[in-house]
């Protein structure tokens, strides 16, 4: 029997740019054998493949989502010899990722994880709201076919007085990014089908783009009115605030431009 020797370590990169991976992330992937990088998972808009290269030495091997998914390549290597698997934000934030690690543990590879920024954390910050006031999120996808769970999800935290983030579908090898705009609309649809009172046209709603770059946006209003804006460049998310603490509220007025009358009614 082949007593594997290497090693997996996934490496969160954080959402902006190669300059968002820890040092201990770097001195990893440096001393690796092998460096692979997820492009499919998440998009990270100011990522420059030639500076990420500069910075540790070699150039990673790109994977896109039926590599990453198969896993063989991945895993294989990692048998023989210590792989850096580099990916946005932070690891296990995508299921697949998890598929991953458990599929390398029970080949007996040795599995080290360097976390990093993930739009869970860095979200709520962006738009002053206090984390454990979330309850569970939901990712907003392209259709067909229309999903309702996250209107089933919003509808539940609405109750509990609870926020909802919202990831919104991307497709990077197919180059298409969910706007804030288009999420806004597929919930008002789902409100249209429903009509259980969870989301309209004067929700309050917080958009995020660009989240942890020297672009973020962040911006809060009506469904109404953002479902009109123009959030540029992806990737963007979605935030519905529940019952909103006073801190909280001044803090959508002051980071996100909020209407003072909008946010109270919210509290």
């Amino acid at each position: 029997m082949v007593i594997p020797m290497g090693s997996l370590t996934f490496i969160g990169m954080g959402l902006y740019d190669e300059k968002g991976i820890s040092l201990r992330g770097l001195e990893v992937a440096r001393s690796a054998h092998t460096v692979m990088l997820e492009g499919y998972t998440n998009l990270m808009p100011g990522l420059k493949p030639e500076a990420l290269e500069a910075l540790i030495g070699r150039k990673p091997v790109l994977l896109g989502r039926k590599a990453v998914e198969d896993g063989r390549e991945i895993l294989s290597a990692a048998e023989g010899h210590d792989v850096a698997f580099l990916v946005a934000g932070d690891p296990f934030i995508a299921t697949t990722h998890v598929d991953l690690r458990m599929r390398a543990a029970r080949r007996g590879i040795r599995v080290e994880v360097v976390n990093a920024p993930s739009i869970i954390s860095v979200a709520p910050g962006a738009a002053g709201l206090q984390n454990y006031k979330f309850g569970k999120s939901a990712t907003i996808t392209f259709p067909p076919p229309h999903s309702d769970v996250p209107y089933d999800t919003l509808r539940m935290n609405r109750a509990a007085g609870l926020h909802t983030l919202f990831f919104l579908d991307l497709r990077v090898e197919e180059g298409r990014f969910m706007t804030i705009n288009e999420a806004i609309g597929l919930l008002l649809d789902a409100e249209g089908r429903r009509g259980e009172g969870a989301f309209g046209a004067g929700t309050l709603a917080v958009g995020i783009a660009r989240a942890g770059g020297p672009e973020q946006l962040v911006r809060a209003g009506t469904a109404d009115a953002l479902l009109k804006a123009d959030f540029g460049k992806p990737p963007h998310a979605l935030i519905v605030p529940g019952r909103l603490h006073f801190m909280e509220a001044d803090a959508l007025v002051e980071f996100a431009g909020a209407d003072g009358k909008l946010v109270r009614g919210n509290e």
